[in-house]
């Protein structure tokens, strides 16, 4: 009998050992949390302007927060798109097989695929 665990899509690292796939989903998992704590600081900023009571240096705070957030936010999206479009124009891999981007962006579908699936995947872990 199969276990559950190893049969859910979201376990693979599990059943592909494969070091190639473990960075690609490491990196792929390194992009969703950037993404992530980029919007949760900018919200934290957000939050801290308003509740400021329009204290000089608290709304400097605030903004300087919001500031490094998007530029966080900016940076990641742009280091993997640009590396991306060099290698398909000069048609050269820069960092090899080690990493794919496509491989990454797969990944990340199964990620967020593996979280909004079907109503009662909010308890699997990944």
């Amino acid at each position: 009998m199969a276990s559950p665990i190893l049969d859910d899509p979201g376990i693979n690292i599990v059943r592909n050992p494969d070091p190639i796939f473990l960075i690609n989903r490491g990196l792929a998992w390194a992009i969703i949390l950037a993404f992530l704590l980029s919007v949760m600081f900018i919200f934290y900023g957000g939050l801290t302007f308003i509740l400021s009571g329009g204290k000089e240096d608290k709304v400097k705070t605030a903004v300087r927060t919001i500031r490094y957030a998007i530029i966080g936010l900016v940076v990641t999206l742009l280091a993997t798109t640009i590396i991306s479009v060099l290698g398909r124009i000069f048609g050269y891999n820069f960092l090899g097989e080690i990493i794919d981007f496509n491989r990454i962006f797969s990944e990340i579908r199964t990620i967020i695929d593996a979280f909004t699936a079907g109503g009662g995947s909010a308890g699997r872990s990944l």
